[in-house]
């Protein structure tokens, strides 16, 4: 009997490693070569360029990412692979808590194939802090569990130090502990407390962040401020129907074993320790609802759910070889159109003539609450390299390119721009991160402005501008038909004016308010 659980040990080590390496290759896979960069992706690239223990939109642990993406070489591969890597141990660990609950081989393997083929797929290709988050919250889980079944104090540090990088990693932990908590105090674990390690785990915890929170009241607490943007300019156009809808979407090829583990926190004798992780599943869900928080938002508190369904699933079908075959070939099929519709495997062109599919699934419409012709996260991930190419282009046409001031409209622009540079170039921008790293007091000679088509049309003689310098020459636009930049103009301000920077500077401070 021992060799035969050392055997299936053996066999599901090799799935469990087969099952990582497919998840990190199918993240290359799904995207067609033709799309760039994500505009999201550009701003936490340039991030290693400006360490700091915060930023506006995120805290750092991004930036040190990207740092070391930048010291493999900044290629699109490290890019691409971290999210990717981040990914694989989010399947590794919903292995390890059906594992850690009393899993064997089945409830293991449906576990982490409900982690794999899941819109968690579809995050785990762009380089943004939500791959991150989805693995530091799947992690903690899983040391809570081990704790929770063990009561050694060393898991407790370790949930605090993973909290911590989740902390620093996206504000939004702040649900999860807005849930975990209250459902603990009113629940009989609520003894955990009593453990002086909880006490120096949660000291530990604060002593990770506190270069965090230092930058946050040193620099008027951005958060708020950024919070306060995201909900007057996005948030607002979120549906709570919308929200309620996408979590049923998420995971809806493998909605079986959420049902089954919101039973099985109930029925199954050996959960009861763990309800509480249930409530505060609950609890996070509906501030997220009452918030109009983002569907994607929640998708951290998932895995740990499946783990338990999955768990129990297999509890409930010892002899049903057959239904365990079925269940996974459900959750592999029906996964199935979610690939057609999630991922940019095509051209552009392609999916803008087969847009119906999109429009009909409701995919169609972006942050201002408007139908376009393609998703907008697609689009967005067009006409990057034809705006840094054209911005060269420009560059190359000065002599003195040392004095050239490169002033963008979105960080998305910016952060393309010194991605794709063959120049060394240092592009900033009025939004976001950008605001911070302006070269004040660098000698300009020239100015090269990048605006949106929309700033175009409200002075499409560029008033202010032609006053500021000898010559103004439209040097480029963004012809991509399919970007959410197309037609983003290049201005070329040839020997501006020196009341240039204290223009500037006062821009600045306004939109710093």
């Amino acid at each position: 009997m021992k060799w035969q659980d050392t055997s299936e040990e053996k066999k599901g080590t090799w799935i469990l490693f087969a099952l990582m390496t497919m998840k990190v290759m199918m993240q290359y896979l799904l995207i067609h070569p033709s799309y760039d960069l994500h505009r999201d992706e550009y701003l936490h690239l340039d991030q290693a360029n400006h360490l700091a223990w915060g930023f506006i939109s995120v805290p750092p642990f991004t930036s040190w990412v990207a740092w070391l993406i930048r010291a493999l070489g900044n290629d699109v591969f490290w890019v691409k692979f971290f999210p990717a890597l981040f990914g694989a141990f989010t399947v590794f660990f919903t292995w390890k808590i059906a594992e850690e609950l009393g899993g064997k081989l089945f409830a293991k393997l449906i576990a982490a194939l409900a982690i794999v083929f899941s819109v968690i797929l579809r995050i785990n290709t762009l380089f943004q802090p939500n791959s991150f988050e989805i693995f530091f919250w799947t992690a903690f889980f899983y040391f809570l569990v081990r704790y929770i079944n063990r009561q050694k104090s060393v898991n407790l540090y370790i949930m605090a130090f993973v909290l911590a990088l989740a902390f620093l990693n996206k504000y939004n932990v702040l649900f999860l502990f807005a849930g975990l908590v209250p459902a603990l105090l009113i629940s009989p674990e609520r003894k955990m407390l009593l453990s002086k390690h909880v006490w120096f785990a949660l000291a530990l915890f604060l002593f990770l962040i506190h270069g965090n929170i230092i930058w946050q009241i040193h620099n008027g607490i951005p958060f708020i401020r950024h919070m306060n943007e995201l909900a007057k300019t996005q948030l607002v156009n979120m549906s709570r129907a919308d929200f309620i809808k996408e979590q049923f979407l998420f995971f809806l090829n493998s909605i079986f074993l959420l049902i089954l583990a919101f039973i099985g926190f109930f029925r199954y004798r050996p959960f009861r320790p763990y309800r509480f992780i249930f409530l505060g599943f609950v609890i996070s869900i509906v501030l997220y609802i009452y918030f109009r928080a983002k569907g994607y938002y929640s998708l951290g508190l998932y895995p740990v759910i499946l783990a338990f369904g999955a768990v129990y699933f297999e509890q409930l079908t010892p002899r049903k070889k057959y239904l365990r075959a079925a269940s996974m070939v459900f959750l592999l099929l029906l996964f199935l159109p979610f690939l057609r519709l999630a991922f940019p495997y095509m051209k552009a062109e392609k999916m803008v003539a087969e847009s119906t599919i999109y429009r009909d699934a409701g995919l169609l419409k972006w942050e201002d609450g408007k139908e376009h012709h393609m998703q907008q996260d697609f689009a967005d991930m067009l006409g990057w390299r034809e705006l840094a190419y054209k911005v060269d282009s420009t560059v190359n046409t000065l002599k003195e390119k040392d004095k050239v001031l490169i002033l963008t409209n979105n960080y998305g622009q910016a952060g393309a721009i010194n991605f794709y540079t063959i120049n060394n170039l240092q592009a900033v921008s009025f939004n976001a991160d950008y605001l911070y790293w302006f070269p004040v007091g660098k000698p300009i000679q020239h100015v090269i402005r990048v605006m949106e088509l929309e700033d175009d049309d409200d002075d499409p003689g560029r008033t202010q501008e032609r006053s500021l310098c000898d010559t103004l020459i439209l040097a480029g636009e963004i012809t991509d038909q399919y970007a959410r930049e197309k037609g983003t103009k290049i201005w070329l301000m040839k020997n501006v004016k020196p009341e240039v920077w204290p223009i500037i500077l006062k821009e600045i401070e306004e939109h710093k308010k």
